[in-house]
């Protein structure tokens, strides 16, 4: 029964991703449904725009963006959105992206530029038909937020994603005592102090935090040089840690595409994943962390604002904006063709 248990996971993980590329489309369309023509011309892009695969975390006024935002539509539209939105998120990633949409708030009520600081300035853009192909994508992005969707048949990419936070713990106001991000930040303070002070020694690799995660918003990125220390160098106790932070960054996801990301990982690269930490290990000091593997990379920084303004984003190496699945995409249409 034991040997049966894992095919049994497998099975039921397969399910709930088919059930979940079957709704895929049907929520998108269900919003698209909701706009006048004027606004589905706006938010409908080819899935071959350059904007596609171009990103960034600034606010809009610094970073123009394709799509149509909150602000052109109305409250049954921005329903239907954050409804469509519940399908291609957990409920964790759903209250997180949330709770940084409301900081721009937040820091007009601390006293920001309402223009600058702009809730509604959110865009949200769709590439290619999600009625007619079975290859296309959408993103959502805005200051501190940018998510990004490529879906093929059954097949869902959701990367890079990108979350921040400013304040990340609001010191005053009426939201006064609220975080965001905090788990990202608490369960990597907890893998750091659980480490003896041989391993700190490999795992900080710069007494000087970077003042900007390494990738920036890059199109596409590549492995950084290896920096901190390899899971195959924890014990069990430390590896178990290093496992829920990685979780942290992908529940954010459903339930069905998390769980097939973390049993891919787990039984592919497990071992050979880094952890490394450059600047201060003091909370409440600026600090950045790194966990890379042989295909995905996480980056978290916390530097400015002395130490409360946090970025962190997960990139696929080969699967940034659905590549692999696009790649294999056009090689079986070619197949296909020659045949």
């Amino acid at each position: 029964m034991k040997k049966l248990i894992p095919v049994i996971v497998s099975v039921f993980t397969v399910f709930l991703l088919l059930s979940f590329s079957y709704h895929k489309s049907k929520h998108v369309i269900k919003f698209l449904d909701c706009l006048n023509a004027e606004q589905l011309e706006k938010v409908s892009l080819p899935f071959d725009d350059t904007s596609r695969v171009s990103w960034h975390f600034l606010p809009s006024t610094m970073y123009p963006r394709e799509g149509i935002t909150f602000k052109e539509l109305n409250e049954k539209q921005e329903a239907a959105f954050f409804k469509m939105l519940t399908y291609f998120l957990s409920e964790s990633g759903y209250n997180k992206t949330k709770k940084i949409i409301n900081l721009e708030n937040v820091l007009v009520e601390l006293g920001g530029d309402p223009e600058f600081r702009d809730a509604k300035a959110y865009y949200i853009a769709v590439y290619g038909n999600p009625r007619e192909d079975n290859l296309w994508a959408w993103s959502f992005e805005g200051h501190h937020i940018s998510l990004n969707f490529t879906v093929k048949d059954h097949t869902i990419s959701a990367a890079p994603r990108f979350f921040g936070a400013n304040p990340a713990i609001i010191k005053e106001g009426s939201k006064k005592g609220q975080r965001t991000l905090h788990r990202e930040e608490k369960l990597a303070y907890m893998l750091l102090k659980s480490l003896t002070d041989e391993q700190k020694k490999v795992a900080i690799f710069s007494d000087v935090a970077f003042n900007e995660i390494v990738t920036f918003h890059d199109t596409k990125v590549s492995p950084l040089a290896p920096a901190g220390i390899k899971a195959n160098d924890l014990n069990e106790e430390q590896k178990q840690r290093l496992k829920a932070l990685i979780y942290e960054y992908l529940s954010a996801l459903p339930d069905a595409l998390a769980h097939a990301r973390e049993d891919k990982i787990h039984k592919e690269e497990f071992n050979d994943i880094r952890f490394g930490w450059a600047g201060s290990t003091e909370k409440g000091k600026p600090h950045y962390y790194r966990i890379q593997g042989k295909t995905f990379l996480i980056e978290l920084d916390n530097t400015q604002n002395n130490a409360n303004h946090i970025h962190c984003v997960w990139r696929d190496f080969d699967g940034d904006f659905g590549r692999d699945i696009i790649k294999e995409h056009y090689k079986n249409s070619q197949h296909h063709k020659q045949n």
